[in-house]
């Protein structure tokens, strides 16, 4: 065999492996994806009765019209009131800032609609620095551990809860899912709802990326 066939097959060869591997990285990432799709379908699907007893509600912040609560924002609160008023829990937790300096936080816009709807300051527990759903949760372990509580139930949009639910975990927080049966995405439009859940896969799927790159790295 000549020296230049001899080099040519061996290229071919390590191209042949190149696009193996390529092929394998491809369909595990196509796995991962739509495993965290099924994730968020599944804990989108959880049935509306109120769990057990905890310590705490949180409420994981959304947007807020000035010193009134989004619609979605709104219903989460209104279930975490649902929760409180039943009993099922002894604390209301608030997560968020503002995205624009000089607006009421989320969490402040949440307290005050919670103290409207007759609940005491002192069972609210709110938090008005975190921007993302990561943020909400870290901040909600360190109130934890100041105030002694020891569980809690997670309140948000059934589509977003499985990736509130892994961060939860991933951070040490003994945590129940409580999705909002009245989100404003169950009567939203199909596509609307579609687009919804096409994000938080992705959004799920790119977290279990970066949280997998940071164990590796330590």
């Amino acid at each position: 065999m000549s020296a230049p066939h001899s080099i040519l097959t061996r290229i071919r060869r390590r191209l042949r492996y190149l696009w193996r591997g390529l092929a394998l990285s491809a369909l595990i990432l196509l796995l991962g994806q739509a495993w965290c799709a099924w994730q968020v379908y599944q804990y989108a699907q959880l049935p509306t009765q109120l769990p057990t007893h905890a310590d705490a509600a949180v409420v994981l912040g959304a947007a807020a019209w000035g010193k009134n609560p989004s619609p979605v924002f709104r219903e989460r609160i209104n279930h975490a009131l649902i929760l409180y008023q039943t009993e099922r829990v002894d604390k209301l937790i608030f997560t968020g800032g503002t995205p624009k300096k000089g607006f009421p936080t989320e969490a402040e816009v949440a307290r005050w609609f919670a103290i409207k709807q007759g609940v005491p300051e002192r069972d609210i527990i709110f938090e008005t620095r975190s921007k993302d759903t990561y943020q909400n949760l870290a901040n909600t372990r360190v109130m934890m551990q100041k105030h002694h509580l020891q569980n809690v139930i997670i309140v948000t949009d059934p589509y977003h809860m499985a990736r509130a639910m892994t961060m939860a975990q991933d951070l040490g927080i003994r945590a129940s899912p409580s999705p909002t049966p009245t989100s404003r995405y169950n009567t939203a439009t199909r596509k609307t709802r579609w687009q919804f859940f096409v994000t938080e896969s992705y959004l799920l799927f790119a977290y279990r990326i970066l949280y997998f790159g940071r164990k590796i790295l330590k």
